[in-house]
């Protein structure tokens, strides 16, 4: 029963930093996409 439950726990777990990670990733991107045009921006000023 225990092992059961852990392995569900485990389970669970791996998928929630799975999905943080997805949804970091995509953060992380449109981070950078942000800045990236700013400084076009800034350079055809």
């Amino acid at each position: 029963m225990s092992s059961k439950r852990a392995m569900r726990q485990a389970q669970k777990q791996a998928y929630a930093k799975h999905r943080s990670n997805i949804t970091n990733s995509r953060f992380e991107l449109k981070k950078k996409s942000i800045t990236k045009n700013k400084e076009e921006k800034k350079n055809k000023n």
